[in-house]
């Protein structure tokens, strides 16, 4: 089991009921190749069983 919160401690540094989330990524968001292939090797198993047989 966890602690209760507020956790014991020291108190965050900044209030975070004061943060503005804003979503400023262009669209589409721009992907490298590199990044692909990083993604592929990492995960390209998975991906494969999910998308299931192939033809």
């Amino acid at each position: 089991m966890g602690y209760p919160w507020p956790f014991p401690g020291r108190p965050p540094k900044h209030d975070l009921s004061t943060w503005t989330v804003i979503d400023d990524w262009p669209d589409p968001v721009p992907v490298t190749e590199a990044e692909v292939e990083v993604f592929e090797q990492w995960f390209g198993d998975l991906l494969d069983e999910l998308s299931g047989p192939g033809d």
